[in-house]
Parts: structure tokens; sequence; C-alpha cells
């Protein structure tokens, strides 16, 4: 492609921070930035590139947003999702701030009058896809505009090491060139150290700044627990158990996605199924109901993770594990946005483990990536089946130093107890190495039990035969599941037929010598636990009894309004600060403007409707 020419170079004086907070409280209703906002945002509005790894809630958008606002020309943003462009344009409109989308959704006349405002110079922010933006004529259009940024969000797409990887991502690269006066600012929640160096090679960002918070979400309560057969029954409990909650179920396939919305519907839970096997309109429809709903269900494969900007869910279950950590703390991180407790459930079986390996060595990758992948399948397995803080294995999983425990998982509050299980390990490995990896699970559990139906007087005659009669079937399935996490025992898949075989040599020795130990995990207890019916009535957004009404009356008129403009109801107020304005009882617009989240250009919109709800509660 030609080179085109470089876009007119925006020279200023670069603004100091505290105008950046007076954006901050004017337009979005915020007193102060938190975490490392406050360095990125210095850095880009200097002029410089950079790469910010912030948590999911932790406010990236702000990062890019406000210097767009500051900085000379306009703010580019390349997002990977219409319906999450379609929702971060829809917020800032609603403060105040000149944003706008161009995208395949769009019709002629809108793209026209989008383009006129951007000739006008009338935008501070344009969000677009990067199959868009990397269209020739696009580049060519835009290298004629002059460009206060460029924010890449969502960066972790541009790694193969990482999840979501998008190839369209890597082009992304070649604007290093195309606009080499341009500050570039790529951000994403989740990327190791080895996708965060995969993804400054890739965007060209080696020499420029990078700043990683904190991965801590100390609002979200995980917990995770080896499947029952396949599962479903018990994401039915998981989800009867918190009533009157908006929640994400995610499923592995489709046909998992829809069994599993028909199940929930038939027990009387507002569940939707989304997917990329459906009509896209049909999808575009149940997104809309599902971020206007104050509690449903959606039910989805992992192609709705980053199009969820619900600040409310309040719960995230796998029905089917995830790809990787840096996939779990993504699709986990749509839960609890808006600060408040909420929980991360996974359901997980060695089965799944093994589907994950079979799926890697189908894929056409190479050998490098496809190593690099299984060691992050091991990886997230040992992190859902270890004994240790789940919150803090992610963190250190993500380079973090000096975790400690969080407190509040199902592993720190004890709710996995483990048991001594080495002498039928010992037992078991020996069943595997005499039946020679020939045979699966059922058999071999069969052998043990000495339940073989017509054995041969080979398998008869072994030693092993029947030496485990004091375990149950389950018992035993439990213990290979074991075996299998801890890569004693493998399992060959045999075109679907999968076959046990021992796994690491030096460790089964290890085990034969009594040197390693082996535990088990002893059985959970079946929902509703205490500890779940607890998050459950007090996960919501709370105020004190005597406000509730108010509280109630306001949610009722956010979501008419909302209703009106065919909008999510979070977009006009978060649940945290009608709680606020419940709790405070501003009694005049000046009262109300000092209130977090409420900026000016909502204070102008929705001002005297949220006093007139005040005034209508008093009469």
């Amino acid at each position: 492609m030609a080179a085109f020419p470089a876009p007119r170079p925006v020279i200023d004086d670069v603004p100091d921070l505290d105008g950046a907070r007076e954006i901050l409280r004017r337009t979005f209703g915020h007193a102060d930035f938190r975490g490392r906002q406050a360095e990125v945002i210095a850095e880009v509005l200097a002029g410089r590139s950079a790469m910010a790894v912030l948590p999911t809630g932790g406010g990236k958008s702000v990062c890019y947003q406000i210097p767009a606002m500051m900085r000379s020309g306009l703010g580019l943003v390349v997002s990977p999702l219409i319906a999450l462009m379609t929702d971060q344009v829809a917020g800032l409109q609603q403060s105040g701030v000149a944003a706008a989308k161009l995208d395949s959704t769009g019709e002629a006349w809108e793209r026209a009058q989008t383009w006129e405002r951007i000739e006008r110079g009338e935008l501070d922010l344009l969000y677009v896809s990067p199959e868009g933006l990397m269209q020739p004529w696009m580049l060519e259009r835009l290298s004629r505009t002059p460009l206060a940024l460029i924010a890449i969000d969502e960066a972790h797409c541009v790694s193969q090491w990482g999840h979501d990887f998008r190839p369209e991502y890597r082009m992304l690269g070649r604007l290093a060139d195309i606009f080499p006066d341009v500050p570039r600012l790529a951000v994403t929640a989740t990327a190791d150290n080895r996708t965060r160096e995969d993804i400054r090679a890739e965007l060209r960002l080696e020499d420029s700044a990078e700043f990683v918070a904190s991965f801590a979400r100390p609002e979200l309560s995980l917990s995770a627990e080896r499947k029952r057969g396949p599962g479903h029954k018990r994401v039915l409990e998981l989800v009867a158990a918190r009533p009157d909650r908006s929640g994400v179920v995610y499923a592995g396939s489709r046909d998992g996605v829809d069994r599993l919305a028909e199940a929930l519907r038939a027990e009387g839970v507002p569940a939707l199924a989304y997917h990329a096997g459906l009509d896209k309109a049909l999808r575009a429809e149940r997104l809309e109901s599902f971020l206007e709903a104050d509690a449903a269900v959606m039910v989805a494969t992992i192609a709705f993770g980053m199009g969820v900007d619900k600040p409310d869910v309040r719960f995230v279950i796998h029905a089917d594990p995830p790809a990787s950590i840096e996939a779990y703390w993504q699709e986990i991180g749509r839960a609890g946005r808006d600060g408040e407790p909420a929980e991360g459930i996974t359901l997980y079986s060695a089965a799944d483990m093994a589907w994950a390996y079979r799926r890697l060595d189908s894929r056409d990758v190479d050998d490098s990536v496809k190593q690099v992948q299984a060691r992050k399948v091991r990886q997230l397995y040992a992190m859902l089946d270890g004994a240790a803080c789940r919150a803090a294995a992610v963190r250190r999983y993500f380079g973090e130093e000096g975790v400690g425990p969080c407190g509040q998982c199902d592993l720190c509050l004890g709710e996995v107890e483990t048991v001594d299980a080495t002498r039928a390990a010992q037992m078991a490995l020996s069943a595997v190495h005499r039946m020679g990896g020939r045979f699966g699970r059922g058999r071999l559990v069969d052998h043990l039990l000495g339940k073989t139906k017509d054995p041969s007087s080979f398998e008869a005659g072994l030693t092993t035969f029947g030496i485990g009669q004091e375990l149950s079937a389950v018992a035993w399935r439990d213990l290979i599941d074991q075996l299998l996490f801890d890569g004693l025992l493998r399992e060959d898949p045999n075109d679907g037929r999968p076959l046990i075989a021992l796994g690491d040599a030096d460790g089964v020795k290890a085990v034969y010598r009594g040197e390693r130990q082996v535990s088990v995990r002893k059985a959970q207890e079946p929902e509703p636990r205490t500890r779940a019916r607890r998050r459950s009535q007090g996960a919501a957004t709370t105020v004190a009894a005597h406000d509730q009404p108010l509280f109630d009356a306001l949610r009722a008129w956010r979501r008419d309004e909302a209703a009106r403009q065919h909008l999510p109801p979070y977009v006009i107020f978060h649940d945290r600060t009608l709680a606020e304005i419940a709790t405070r009882k501003p009694g005049g617009l000046a009262a109300l403007g000092a209130i977090s989240g409420v900026g000016e250009g909502k204070l102008d919109r929705y001002g005297e409707a949220v006093l007139g709800v005040l005034r209508g509660m008093d009469a």
C-alpha cells in the first residue's frame, strides 16, 4: 500500500492533570482518578505512546477519553465489537461528550453525517473496528484529519499468546508509520508478561511506557468445583440460589447454550441464549434486553465476553471452563463492575481438560504456539483444582508480586477439604501400568473394583484386579481425575474413545516410593449453601431500609427513561449513584451535581426529573 501523507502535527502545551481532573468531575461526575489512571493520562497528554493494563472495572476508557477531549484533534478508538462501541458511545453522549462510531450497521446517511462532523472538527471521539480502520480508503481519509490520539482497546486481541486473538489486530502496527506523530495507547484488562511483550512488539510500542495495575478484584468471590456429569443440573441449582440477580452463564458450545437457556426458562428464570449461530438481529435484540433488565441471565458462548459493559452483573458461572487464565479473568470480570460484591463460579472436569488439549492439537498453528497454549491450559486447571487461594494464583500468574490470600474464595474459607489418597493412587497407577494403557477410565474403575464383565484370564490374574473394593466407583473416578490434573496420568484421545496411560514418569515413581503425597477433595455439599445464600442476599447495591422506597422509585424512573431512549439503564445512572441520591436526598441541582456519577451533562439532562422524583416521595 502506498504511504499516505502524515497528518498535520498537533502542537500543544501539555495540559496538567488538574485540567484532566476538572473534566473528570465536570463530565463524568467523579472527584479524582483511581489506580494508575492519572499516570497513563499524563503520558498521553504529553504526546507519548504507552500501554496500560488495568483490571476490568478499573476505568481504562477514561485513560483515552479525557486526553482525546483535551488534545487538539480527533480521538480515534479501535474497538473489537460493535456492541461494545455502541455502549460506550451511548454512555459518552449521555455525559455530553461528542462521540460517534463508524461500523457496518449504520445507514449511508449516518456515515456521511459522521464524516461531516469529523471534517468540521465537531467530534472528540470516533470508534471504529480494526477491520474498518485498516481499509485503504479509511486510512487515506483519516490521514487528512488531525488526530489527538489513537487508542487500541482490548489490546490482548493482538497477541497469539493471549485469548480472543484477532488476526486483524496485528495490522494495527502499521499505524506507527502512517501516523508517526500521533500518540498511541494500547489498553487491556488481561495480559501476562509474554502477552504484554507480544502486544508491544506488534504495535511498535517497545520504547513506550508500560503501566500495569494490580489485578486484584476484591469485590469478586471466586469458587470452582468439579462437575458431576454434564454439569447442567448444577448450573440450575446455582442460578436458583441467586434469584433476582443479573448473571452470565458461559457454555462451551452453541448447543449447550441453547439447552441451558431452555432449562433455566423452564425453572422460571428469565434466561436468554446468545451465540454466533443466531440471527444477527436476534442477537442484538437479546443483548439489548439483557442490558436493560434489572435481573436477567444471559447464557452465552465466549463471543459474548467483551461486549458486556453491564455494571450490575452479580454472578458469572462457567458451565464449561474457559481456555486460559486470561480468558477466565476476562469473563469472570463481567461481574461486579460497579464495585459491589459479586461471584465467579467455575465448573470443570478432567474431560474438559482433555478436550482442551485435543482442540489445541487439531489447530493449524506452529508448534511453539501449541506449546505455550498447552502450558496455559495446565496453569488454568492447576488454579481450578489447586488448594491455594484462587485470586492470589491469578494475580501471580499475571506477574504480580507480594500477593496474599484474598480471604473470601472457597479455598480461603475452607470450603474445599482434602484427604490423603496416596495409597489408593499407588493402586490406580499400578493398575494402569499393568493394563498397558489400553483401556478407558470406566474399564479401569471396573478393574479396581473387580467388576469387569467377563474379564480375560490375563486381567483376572493381575494383582491389581479387585484391589480397590474399599472405595466406591465415584471415589475412584474422582481420584483418576485428580491424577489427570496432577499429570500423573494422561488421556489418549483415541478417536473419541479416550485411553488412560501413565503420565510424568518421575512423578509416578515418587508416588510409588511414598515421596509424593496425592490428595483428593471431599465431595462438596449441594447448593443452596449458607455462603451462597448470604452473598445472594447481600450482593446488590444496598440502602438503608427507610431509603429503600426512594431508591426503588429512582430505579423505576430510570427504567422508564431508559426504555424511552432505548438505552441500558446504567448508561443514565449506575445503581451506586441512585443509592447515594436516595441516601443524601439532595435538595437542589447544586447538591445533586456533587454526587459521584452526576456530571454536568447528566445534571442538565436529568437533574429536574430526579429532583421531581425526590419531591414526589416527600409529598
